[in-house]
């Protein structure tokens, strides 16, 4: 499965392939980054149909998490392919309105940050 995971902090990219390790070796996950929304856009544009889920921050400096949902569900709202990915969002502000912004928008799922990462495995393995 292709993953884009989409967050201004750069050691985010190194978390991830740490505790990854494993999924990454064997093949079950691929990740690619984008330190921004408009990053990820262009990834998307650049990649149709590769990626399957979208991991995002919402606060980010320019385009937020939340815009960039919208984007991707203006973008990849009408067939032709390629078929939108999914989208969780991955925040450390877990208040409910963003919360329902994100599933009013689309997300799949809302996660709140520090990231638990064995349960993140479990939803991923589950898609």
């Amino acid at each position: 499965m292709k993953i884009l995971v989409v967050d201004d902090e750069p050691d985010v990219r190194t978390l991830f392939e740490q505790r990854f390790r494993r999924e990454i070796r064997s093949g079950t996950f691929t990740f690619s980054f984008a330190y921004s929304g408009e990053e990820a856009l262009d990834f998307l544009h650049g990649h149709p149909s590769e990626v399957v889920l979208i991991l995002s921050d919402i606060n980010m400096p320019g385009m937020s998490g939340l815009e960039l949902l919208r984007q991707i569900r203006q973008e990849y709202a009408a067939p032709p392919p390629p078929i939108a990915p999914q989208v969780m969002m991955i925040t450390a502000y877990g208040d409910e309105a963003s919360r329902q912004q994100a599933l009013a928008l689309g997300a799949r799922d809302f996660l709140t940050k520090p990231v638990d990462f064995a349960a993140l495995k479990n939803k991923l393995l589950l898609l």
